[in-house]
């Protein structure tokens, strides 16, 4: 492997995984697009959509982690919370990830370009202020919170996503869970996620690995860096950088379809 692609490989997966750490999104929605772009631009060689898909199922397995134990001395991992959205999302992303290669390249850009959209859509709703509201005394309703995460995990499974992206916009704008909370939850239900979503893609033979070990070890060093900062960032530009981050990425997927 050139020298200048595994350089080029390790600067993606750095920035998309700091990024992640610090905004709690699984780094998917960032990731997915520069692996599928940004090689061939600069003359590389170029990944298809199912291998950036598999790549980044793998790579969101490990960052999530190092994003959750970058959280774990703040006190806002939701128990209940993660428990109850994980179950689910885990039901849903097995069956996305197994799907996943009876679709086309064009399909699961499509399927991706959905859920960008449907997240930009979602951060731009306004919010109830929630943040000074004691953590011990958050409640959320546990139906719409399975439900919700059940389909996430479906459309999260396809494009090799641990959901974050979409998870979050859920919690702040519908189950109404305070920001610095859902982006520190979303990280451990992610974690759940890409279990399933590795195993769909793995066993399916969907990832690249000489490029997935670059992309991890770099996400391993970024994370925990992304999610430090983040403790001590105002959590309304947290999620005003996530949702132009989201709209922009939607917007170039859809331009690039059509």
């Amino acid at each position: 492997m050139d020298i200048n692609y595994v350089i080029l490989l390790f600067v993606i997966g750095f920035i998309s995984s700091f990024l992640s750490g610090m905004l709690g999104i699984g780094g998917a929605i960032v990731k997915y697009p520069m692996l599928l772009m940004i090689p061939p631009a600069l003359g590389f060689h170029a990944l298809t959509a199912h291998e950036v898909s598999g790549i980044s199922a793998l790579d969101v397995l490990f960052v999530s982690i190092a994003g959750v134990i970058g959280y774990r001395s703040g006190g806002y991992l939701n128990k209940s919370l993660i428990t109850i959205m994980g179950m689910s999302v885990l039901i849903g992303t097995f069956i996305g990830s197994f799907g996943s290669q009876y679709l086309t390249e064009a399909q699961v850009n499509i399927v991706y370009g959905i859920l960008a959209l449907v997240a930009a859509v979602m951060m731009f709703i306004p919010k109830k202020e929630l943040d000074d509201i004691p953590l011990d005394q958050v409640t959320f309703n546990k139906p719409i919170a399975a439900i919700l995460a059940f389909f996430v995990g479906i459309g999260s499974g396809v494009v090799g996503a641990g959901g974050g992206f979409l998870l979050i916009p859920i919690m702040l704008s519908i189950l109404h869970i305070p920001a610095r909370m859902a982006i520190a939850s979303s990280l451990a239900i992610t974690f759940i996620s890409s279990l399933a979503g590795s195993i769909g893609k793995i066993s399916t033979g969907q990832i690249d690995y000489p490029t997935a070990v670059i992309i991890i070890i770099a996400g391993i060093i970024a994370a925990p860096l992304g999610a430090k900062i983040s403790q001590k960032m105002n959590t309304k530009v947290l999620q005003n950088i996530l949702a132009v981050l989201i709209l922009g990425t939607a917007i170039k997927i859809w331009i690039d379809i059509f």
